[in-house]
C-alpha cells in the first residue's frame, strides 16, 4: 500500500522541473536562433542551391546544432538530478536523464523522492525534438525551394487543392 506524501514534495519537484524545462527552452532557442543565422549568412553568401555538397552541409550543420542543444539539456537534467540528490556520479545521471529525455524509458534506473522529474523530462524532450524536427524541416524545404523553384510552385498548387 502506498502512502500519501504531503502536497510539498509534489510541489518541489515540479517547481524544480518547471525551471529546468525553461531553461532548456531557453537553450534551445538559442540553438534555433544559431542555425537561423547560419542559414541565413549562407543565403547572403550564395552558398545555397548550389550543389548537393554544399546544401548537405547546410543540413548537417543544422542537424549538429540541434544536437548539441539536446545533449546539452540532457546534462542540465543530469546536473540537476545531482543538486536534487538523486545522483552521486554525473555518468549514471546523464545516463538516467538521456533515457528520460528520449522517452526510451528502460525503467532500469529509479530515482527515489524526485521521482516526479523523470516524466517531466521525457515531455520536455518530446518538445524539444519536435521543435528540432521543425527546424530542420523548414531548412531542407527552404533548400528544395531554391534549389528546384519549380517543386515550389508544385507544392503550392497542390496545397490549394
Amino acid at each position: 500500500m502506498m502512502t500519501q506524501s504531503p502536497p510539498i514534495e509534489f510541489l518541489r519537484p515540479l517547481l524544480v522541473g518547471s525551471l529546468t524545462i525553461a531553461l532548456t527552452m531557453l537553450i534551445h532557442s538559442l540553438a534555433v536562433l544559431a542555425i537561423v543565422n547560419f542559414v541565413r549568412q549562407r543565403l547572403r553568401s550564395g552558398r545555397v542551391g548550389l550543389g548537393f555538397w554544399s546544401d548537405t552541409t547546410i543540413v548537417m550543420l543544422t542537424t549538429f546544432f540541434a544536437l548539441l542543444a539536446h545533449v546539452t539539456e540532457i546534462s542540465l537534467w543530469a546536473a540537476m538530478f545531482i543538486v536534487c540528490g538523486e545522483f552521486q556520479s554525473f555518468g549514471l545521471s546523464f545516463y538516467h536523464s538521456a533515457v528520460n529525455y528520449t522517452t526510451l524509458g528502460y525503467g532500469d534506473i529509479i530515482m527515489g523522492a524526485w521521482r516526479l522529474l523523470g516524466p517531466l523530462e521525457a515531455a520536455d524532450g518530446m518538445l524539444m525534438f519536435g521543435l528540432s524536427t521543425a527546424m530542420i524541416f523548414i531548412v531542407v524545404q527552404r533548400l528544395v525551394e531554391i534549389r528546384f523553384p519549380e517543386l515550389g510552385s508544385w507544392a503550392r498548387s497542390t496545397s490549394a487543392d
